[in-house]
């Protein structure tokens, strides 16, 4: 009597052996892939956290705001507006050189940049800087003498924009009750946005004289 024994039997040969190679190698060449995808995902979620966290945290405060009346005959205008500003709490250096202002009136919608033609008179006379499509910065307090750069909490500066000119030769500057809306934007994306009315009543006032916003 003959007993019937199954054994199971590896496949040998050079066919197999490449296979074998082949899979090995698509597999390796997949975890590669894996990896550099995983890795490029992470580097671009952690640019992505950090520019966010920048557009949040790297802008300045607004300390206070007041303007400078311009009589011509009876009529009395604002027609400069100066802004102490400093840095927000947590944030990093503010290059006010590279900040943007954006202008919104109610006839006139400009961005101004920083005007840097005449730099060694800042805080001699910001406002004699000031074009059309410019404002300018002159330097209240500097810790370290990096003048345009707030990068203390104790640093100060004052913006300054010239509305006679921003708002064109028709206008003398912001007529009483008009609202001026200013979104001051660092390099980094942090944005501050500030609401000013020019005050209703500027009757006594004379020329150059200041007044609160």
């Amino acid at each position: 009597m003959f007993e019937n024994i199954k054994e199971d039997r590896g496949q040998v040969g050079i066919g197999t052996l490449i296979v074998f190679i082949a899979m090995v190698l698509v597999a390796a060449i997949a975890a590669g892939v894996l990896v550099n995808t995983a890795g490029f995902l992470q580097a671009t979620a952690e640019d992505a956290g950090q520019q966010s966290v920048n557009k949040v945290t790297n802008r300045v405060d607004v300390v206070n705001a007041h303007g400078l009346v311009n009589q011509s005959g009876e009529e009395r205008t604002v027609d400069q507006i100066f802004l102490t500003v400093r840095l927000a709490a947590g944030s990093g250096s503010v290059s006010l050189e590279d900040t943007t202002v954006k202008y919104l009136s109610e006839t006139t919608a400009r961005t101004l940049t920083y005007n840097d033609t005449n730099a060694a008179n800042d805080q001699a006379d910001p406002a004699n800087l000031t074009t059309g499509n410019n404002f300018t910065a002159g330097v209240l307090e500097d810790s370290d003498g990096s003048f345009e750069v707030l990068n203390e909490q104790s640093d100060r500066a004052e913006i300054v924009i010239n509305t006679s000119t921003v708002e064109g030769s028709s206008a003398n500057g912001t007529a009483t009750g008009q609202t001026v809306k200013l979104d001051i934007t660092s390099r980094n994306g942090g944005t501050t946005q500030v609401i000013l009315t020019m005050p209703q009543q500027l009757a006594g006032k004379d020329n150059n004289d200041p007044i609160a916003l």
